[in-house]
Formats: structure tokens, sequence, C-alpha cells
């Protein structure tokens, strides 16, 4: 890092949570924009893989969730290395294979090579967003931590609100120097994590003791406070060892929620283009305009949503809130047209990252140390097969029917039981207060 002098007075914990927001945040969200861009922009891809692969609708939906498959399988190993080694290196080398994978997928053949370089995707960016979570309980305590998951999901929205209309703009290169579009959107896509990865190198610190912004006093004053946190509420529930954290019912109720939460995300964010296709004739750049609109809420709700989440009585109520909020949308987009139907998908997009920030809060009131890297971990791999199981189902049910929007009706179902789930939820040192709690 290039050497910044500190300050040499104390300052509160409001103005030193603005502090790290400002020096650190931008590059977390920057990944995460690079990385949610080079695994969801094979949804702009969809119907040109489709013509010049031969791909069917279900393969697609295949290859779209083997992402998730070995991504998931590779989370616990890699978050357990990043406690080891820092996450300053372990961001640094994820990034730089998955901008080298996702160029690569400008290079596939057919349903088999699309299934491979999709799995390969999924094992090198593996760890990122549950390495992040970690990351982040490190530098602020729980009554801040959902406020700077949220900031860290606008990555999401952001990839998505530039991502759509830039895939559109790439895929009218067609037949420049000999490529498709799609070819050119991967490839130009995909390189530039590796010139990121190298700012990341270069700019972000370990833990608030090896950030050059604080002083020596607010850092070890900081990282005593959160240890604190963490100790009790690993005392409070018992959790030592990441073994307890498998066995935590209140984790695995977050596991519960997650899981349903994921399968609307990427259900809506590889689908998403092809059903606003079918509203007209529409060219690429329509389309990636008209995809980004919902992700504009989303971004919204990351924005304004997440903050509220102060307490376990606030968290519960906001998590079974936009659960219900996501329900209520994807209800709309399947029965709405055009335009009652893109109500209905910023509805559920909106409630996405208002609920994703605040449920990745539960872990840390219940974990400490490794076995908290490990938790998050879990958490995170256990609900992407979400990510797996929502773009199979679309895609089986799109070939089965001939509707696109015939899956969506799935997605209301498992939201559904998300909900349910979520009333249960309970904080590590939090006792129930007239909400029904897991025992």
């Amino acid at each position: 890092m290039s050497a910044v002098s500190a300050p040499t007075k104390m300052r509160t914990p409001q103005e030193i949570n603005r502090v790290i927001l400002r020096r650190v945040m931008p590059l977390l969200i920057g990944a995460y924009i690079m990385a949610f861009l080079d695994r969801t922009n094979i949804g702009m891809a969809k119907d040109r893989l489709e013509i010049d692969l031969g791909l069917s609708a279900t393969a697609y939906g295949i290859g779209a969730g083997l992402f998730f498959l070995t991504y998931a399988l590779s989370e616990i190993p890699s978050n357990l290395i990043m406690h080891k080694v820092g996450a300053r290196f372990w961001i640094m080398r994820i990034m730089i294979t998955w901008g080298i994978i996702s160029a690569g997928m400008a290079f596939v053949q057919g349903e088999w090579s699309f299934y491979i370089m999709r799995m390969l995707l999924g094992v090198a960016e593996a760890g990122l967003f549950p390495g992040v979570m970690y990351f982040l309980t490190q530098w602020f305590v729980v009554r801040d931590r959902a406020k700077a998951n949220g900031m860290f999901l606008l990555g999401v929205s952001i990839a998505n609100i530039v991502g759509a209309p830039l895939g559109g703009l790439l895929l009218t290169m067609d037949g420049f120097a000999g490529l498709h579009g799609w070819q050119w959107m991967f490839i130009i896509e995909g390189l530039p994590a590796c010139i990121l990865a190298y700012v990341v190198w270069k700019k972000l610190p370990d833990r608030p003791t090896k950030a050059t912004f604080l002083t020596r006093e607010e850092a070890t004053d900081l990282e005593a406070r959160i240890a604190a946190e963490e100790n009790a509420g690993a005392e409070a529930s018992g959790n030592h060892r990441l073994r307890d954290a498998l066995k935590d019912k209140q984790i695995l109720l977050v596991v519960g929620v997650y899981f349903t939460h994921q399968i609307a995300v990427y259900a809506l964010s590889y689908f998403l283009p092809s059903i606003i296709g079918t509203y007209g004739k529409l060219s690429p750049i329509q389309i990636g305009l008209l995809t980004a609109i919902p992700w504009i809420f989303s971004a919204a709700g990351a924005l304004l949503v997440p903050r509220f989440a102060t307490d376990g009585r606030r968290s519960r109520l906001l998590v079974t809130g936009t659960m219900i909020g996501i329900i209520a949308g994807f209800a709309i987009g399947a029965v709405g047209g055009p335009v009652l139907g893109m109500i209905g998908f910023c509805l559920a997009a909106f409630n996405f990252f208002a609920l994703q920030p605040i449920l990745f809060t539960y872990p840390a009131t219940r974990l400490s140390g490794a076995a908290l890297a490990g938790g998050i971990a879990f958490v995170n791999t256990i609900g992407l097969f979400g990510g797996f199981l929502g773009p199979y189902v679309m895609g089986f049910m799109q070939d089965a029917t001939g509707s696109k929007l015939s899956g969506l009706w799935f997605i209301v179902g498992m939201c559904t039981i998300g909900a349910l789930l979520s009333l249960m939820l309970k904080r590590g040192t939090e006792k129930p207060q007239g909400v029904p709690a897991a025992h």
C-alpha cells in the first residue's frame, strides 16, 4: 500500500466507519461488479448461444447452474485459506483466475465445453462473496454490518445496470475479426478483472491494524470491540468450532432462507433478458436497457433498507418483509404483461439486496474466528445450490411448456417457504421477543 499519513487524534466510531467505507468499499464493490458481470453475462448471450451452438433452453439452464455447483463445493476451503493467508492476496488470486476463464468462455464449442468452462469459472471465483462477508466482519461491529454488506452488494446491482446494456452493445460486434458478438462480450468483460486484481493487491489492507488510514489506537480498539462481540455470540450459542455451526438450528434457518432467495435472484439474472425479448421486436441494446431497470431498483433496496437492521427484532421483520416482497414481485411478473410484469420484476429486485446483507449478519452473532470464516462459507455454499436449481427449473419449464414465464411459479412457491422459515430467525445473543424462535 502507498504510504498515507495517519491522523493523530482518535476519531469516533461513526467517523471511523465513514473512513473505512470510503477507503475499502470502492475496491470491494469494483471486484464484485466484475465478478457478477462475468458470471451472469451469459444471460445476454442466451439466445445467440442457442442459435450458434445449438444449445437447448434446458442445456443453457444446466450450464448456467453448474457454475454454482463447483462454486459451492469450493467455498469453505477457499474461506479457510483466506483466513490464513489474508484477504488481499486471496481476493487477487480469485480475480486473476476468474478473469482468464471468463474470457475463455469465448471459445466454447458446444454443450460439454460450455458445461466445463462454467464449472471451471465456479471453482475460480469461489470464495469471493463469502470471503468479503467474512472480511467485513473484521471491520464493522454488528450494528453497522448490515449497512456495509448492503453497500458491497451494490456491486450486483451496478453489474446488471451496466452489464445488460454493455452486453447488448457488444453483441452488435457480431462478425468483427471473424468472431461472434457473444465471443467479444466474454473477452472484453473478462480480462479487466485481472487488471483490478493488481489494484486490490496494492491497496486493500487485510485488517484494521494493517491500514494506514487508521491510527494504531483506532485500529486496536476496533478489533477489540469486534472480537468481544464475536466471542460473546459464540459463547451464548455454544459454537466454538465449524462443526458446531453445521448443527446450529439458527445457522440452518439462515441457509434455508438464503437457498430460496438465491433461486429467485439467479432465475431473474439469467432469464430476464429472454423474458423481455418476448415483449415485442426489440434489438439487443433495447433488451439490455430494459433488463437494467429492475436492477436500478435493487440498488435502491440495498442502499435504503439494510441500515434499519440495527437489532435482532428489526432484522427478522425486515428479512420476512423483503421475502414477501420477492414473492409478490414474481407473482406479478408471471401474470402481468410487459408493463405490469416489469413492475413486478422491479418489486422483486428491490427486495433482493435489501434482504441479503441483513441475512449475512446472523452468522457473526453466533460464530467467531475460523469457525466464522467457515460458517459464512457454509451458508453461501448450501444457499448457492439455489443458484443452480433456479436456472435449471426455468430452462426445464420453458422447454416443457413453451412459455418463458412458467418457471416463475416455482420461484413463488420456494420463496413462500423461505418467508415462513424467516419467522424463526434469532441472533446469537438475542432472546425471543414475541416472534417464534427455534429451540
